[in-house]
């Protein structure tokens, strides 16, 4: 009997408390919040290809004689890039870049005795090292190596065409640069560069005349860009 009656009580208080708990849990959200994003995580690491376009401007002063075509005036250019980065430190990054720039015009002058050296310069490659400084999405850098010019050259005497001798390594040289480059996109970067090349003094013989002029080849040039990455990690990754 005493058994009966304590489970009489146990269900009876089991029945009152329900209520309360049903109308607790009915006012509790056992939804979890989603998680805040912290602010995506910028990875310059990787291969990448891309474009450029821009213009080249050569020194004023390198025929000392009167110049002729487009020498010290702007060119066009456009052409490829290729390159890999490794971004070692939060702030730091080494790369490499392999670069062709297809050129628009020629450079030359004209000599005494009706003597005319012209170069349909073809374009200008290099392949550089690279050192950058980042913060997030943005890139400065600098860079240096090797450069060769794509010569085509002709000397004329009175406006013939005329066999020539060339001394001096003028499709050898040097290159420096700087640049600013922007990750716009995941993988996507666009970069503005100034790039110098040198490719040292040389002189040439043509027709009867010996020693008929000497000049520098060297180009100034400006070049706009865009870079898809193939990034070993994601261009960006947001971390919880």
């Amino acid at each position: 009997m005493k058994k009966i009656l304590f489970a009489t009580v146990a269900l009876l208080v089991v029945g009152a408390a329900a209520p309360a708990v049903g109308a607790d849990l009915g006012n509790r959200n056992y939804y979890k919040a989603a998680p805040a994003y912290a602010a995506p995580i910028y990875n310059w690491t990787g291969f990448y290809i891309g474009a450029h376009l821009g213009g080249a401007f050569s020194s004023d002063n390198n025929f000392n004689g009167l110049s002729t075509g487009n020498n010290g005036n702007g060119r066009f250019l456009g052409g490829l890039q290729a390159g890999a980065d490794w971004q070692f430190h939060p702030n730091f990054l080494v790369g490499a870049e392999a670069q062709y720039s297809w050129l628009s015009g020629s450079v030359g002058a004209a000599f005494p005795g009706g003597v005319a050296y012209t170069n349909d310069q073809r374009g200008l490659g290099s392949i550089t090292g690279r050192v950058g400084y980042t913060w997030g999405p943005g890139l400065l850098y600098v860079k240096g190596g090797y450069a060769y010019s794509d010569n085509n050259e002709k000397v004329t005497v009175g406006g013939v065409p005329t066999a020539f001798l060339i001394t001096g390594d003028h499709r050898n040289g040097y290159t420096v640069g700087a640049g600013l480059e922007y990750m716009f996109a995941p993988n996507w970067s666009a970069k503005a560069e100034y790039q110098y090349y040198n490719f040292g003094d040389a002189s040439f013989t043509g027709g009867p005349l010996a020693g008929t002029g000497s000049f520098t080849t060297d180009d100034h040039t400006i070049k706009a860009g865009v870079n898809y990455r193939f990034n070993w990690a994601n261009s960006s990754v947001a971390r919880y």
